[in-house]
């Protein structure tokens, strides 16, 4: 089922603003349980992964050729690794912030946060957006697994604003911001892409975005989802979110 551009806007901005859900666990919980995040995270690489290799890819290389189709994949790892090496962010949960750390430097290390998380959500963005106009199953399958991963993004930037003002509307909009990123990344995908966007473009941009969302697996997720403490759990939860995206892509054929 071919996706519409208003439809993969709307899913777009439904992933990214779910950074709002780690935002209300950070100001109801403070934290959830590290078990939790690191199967969440595992679950999200999984489902990324697998998507990226069994219908983005084979779809570029059905339009592109196989060379073309890796190029452009390669490249899309490229472009994430210079985004991550010029703009680094972290999990909460990586480096526990000592509890008499003073409010301005907590202030500091959430604004930090959210325009790290803000840039790094904006190609996830365009994954979601490239992804749900080639099929509008396909893009929800993909925001799925990046709301999921933007969860955690959201209480990384909550937690420490909301210990430095003591303002949870100042800890929520910060968050909200933060994920804002994802539909403006779509948005810009569309005015550019859209005029374009034949088959030879769209092969190239699969390639791309799968590339990006393999990186994005690769070097945050699983990683994040091991700094959380458990061995074993990330990659039970990579296993899950493979097979379940397995199944629900073999029932939607």
């Amino acid at each position: 089922m071919t996706g519409d551009f208003t439809t993969a806007l709307l899913l777009t901005a439904a992933a990214g603003l779910s950074t709002t859900i780690g935002s209300a666990l950070g100001l109801l919980v403070q934290r959830p349980g590290r078990r939790f995040l690191g199967f969440t995270l595992g679950f999200s690489a999984g489902v990324m992964t697998l998507v990226s290799f069994v219908e983005l890819l084979p779809g570029s290389v059905e339009v592109l050729g196989f060379g073309q189709a890796h190029l452009a994949f390669f490249a899309g790892m490229t472009v994430y690794f210079l985004i991550d090496l010029l703009v680094p962010h972290e999990y909460l949960g990586q480096h526990d912030h000592p509890g008499g750390e003073r409010s301005g430097e907590l202030m500091r290390v959430g604004l930090l946060v959210a325009l790290g998380i803000g840039i790094h959500n904006f190609p996830e963005g365009m994954a979601t957006f490239v992804g749900a106009l080639q099929d509008t199953k396909l893009g929800v399958a993909i925001a799925v697994a990046i709301a999921i991963h933007n969860i955690p993004e959201g209480l990384a930037v909550s937690a420490p604003i909301y210990a430095a003002t003591g303002s949870r509307g100042k800890a929520f909009l910060w968050s909200a911001f933060s994920g804002l990123s994802e539909p403006v990344g779509a948005l810009l995908a569309g005015l550019v892409l859209w005029p374009f966007l034949g088959p030879v473009m769209m092969g190239w941009t699969l390639a791309v975005v799968a590339g990006i969302m393999v990186a994005i697996s690769l070097d945050e997720l699983i990683p994040a989802a091991k700094s959380f403490g458990s061995d074993h759990l990330p990659i039970v939860g990579v296993i899950v979110g493979m097979a379940v995206m397995a199944l629900s892509l073999h029932l939607l054929r």
